[in-house]
């Protein structure tokens, strides 16, 4: 079974990895802007 999976893959990019990583990025920055505002908040 494991020699089956050998061939290369051709270096291009699905659709799906695209889309989790701009996913990854968006979750990112939605939690350093809630420290950023949390932060404020503490201050003000």
């Amino acid at each position: 079974m494991a020699t089956k999976t050998k061939n290369p893959q051709p270096r291009r990019k699905s659709k799906r990895e695209k889309r989790i990583k701009i996913i990854v990025y968006i979750m990112i920055i939605a939690m350093i802007l809630s420290t950023i505002t949390a932060g404020l908040a503490m201050f003000i």
